[in-house]
């Protein structure tokens, strides 16, 4: 397993950035940048390209419907260049509330635009033909009737670095996980829990996988969660800084009956705990919900306790396939954390 980190960008970005450029000399092998309704994920992704030297760099995610997908493309190949070959497009469809809310988009065939845009982005970088695309969602070049009817076929000015730059899709429903393993280089899921990862997403992952293009490869997975080793409560109690994110996620990331986590919750096992989640969060209680968060959920979601603990957690996210360590290290000093679990992911 490779180790890798999600950049903390709501706080200071240039100060999370220090924390990467240390963090890779102690061994992280890539770090994703996220994009929700805050700073945009590509600039970023640009100042740490050149703030590092070997760190692979991905986005986690780039919501599709705020970009064309030749934008998108032409994104992922400048950052690639600029990094000498160290990008990962990390796609994702987002939400309602953010796309319809904040971009004013109708959130509308997420599976659709997922397989057309990673096909558009993969044609684009291949650079073989002038693009065109005739799909259920993109025209490309548009119809007369739609437009002017002065649109052309074009090629991407640029030779990209690489004709064919990794893509991962954070993806979580049962057909989007199978798009998922069918078409892309990784899958990026999220409240990651190694032994019921199985029961969840096993029968969509092997669907997927059967029909795969042997070329891609194995399936990349990056999951994890928080990182601290140690004795004791204090240990312990880094714990709780999870249960107000789950919660989020789990009670405030959609309505009724539209929360993609809440329903992962739930085919976890959780069901009574996420319906209580969801409505106290909708109804403002947002610690009740937090408390209102299973131990268990907390616990296996994350690799926080003693070493030999840490050392199982490790074990678990391995046996359940994952091939990149997602972890935030806390507590004491995060590049021994990040160099003693790279040993061990090793």
């Amino acid at each position: 397993m490779r180790i890798s980190m999600p950049l903390q960008y709501a706080g200071e970005p240039k100060a999370a950035v220090e924390q990467v450029v240390a963090l890779e000399k102690a061994g992280l092998d890539t770090v994703w940048v996220a994009e929700a309704y805050g700073y945009d994920s590509p600039t970023l992704m640009g100042y740490l390209a050149a703030r590092t030297e070997r760190v692979e760099i991905g986005s986690a995610i780039l919501p599709m419907y705020s970009r064309t997908p030749a934008l998108v493309a032409m994104t992922a190949a400048g950052l690639d260049h600029l990094s000498e070959g160290r990008a990962i497009l990390g796609l994702g469809a987002s939400g309602p509330q953010v796309i319809e809310g904040f971009h004013g988009i109708p959130y509308t065939k997420p599976l659709t635009r997922t397989r057309e845009t990673i096909e558009i982005c993969r044609k684009i970088w291949a650079r073989e033909e002038r693009l065109t695309h005739d799909g259920d969602v993109f025209t490309l070049p548009l119809p007369p009737e739609q437009g002017t009817g002065l649109g052309r076929p074009l090629k991407i000015i640029n030779h990209p670095e690489r004709p064919r730059i990794p893509i991962h899709v954070a993806s979580l429903g049962v057909k989007n996980v199978e798009m998922t393993a069918e078409i892309a280089d990784g899958w990026l899921p999220h409240l990651f829990i190694p032994e019921k990862a199985d029961q969840v997403w096993g029968q969509a992952l092997a669907k997927g996988t059967a029909a795969r293009d042997a070329s891609l490869g194995p399936l990349d997975i990056t999951a994890g969660g928080l990182l601290a080793i140690g004795e004791g409560e204090e240990t312990r109690s880094l714990l709780e800084f999870t249960r107000p994110m789950i919660a989020l996620y789990v009670g405030g990331m959609g309505a009724k009956g539209k929360n993609f986590y809440n329903t992962v919750a739930r085919r976890y096992g959780y069901e009574e705990a996420a319906e209580r989640i969801q409505d106290l969060y909708l109804d403002g209680k947002k610690d009740e919900a937090a408390a209102a968060v299973p131990d268990e959920f907390v616990e296996l979601t994350n690799l926080v306790g003693p070493e030999s603990y840490v050392r199982e957690r490790v074990e678990a996210f391995r046996a359940a396939g994952v091939t990149r360590l997602n972890v935030t290290p806390v507590g004491g000093d995060p590049a021994e954390l990040i160099a003693k679990v790279k040993e061990w992911a090793s």
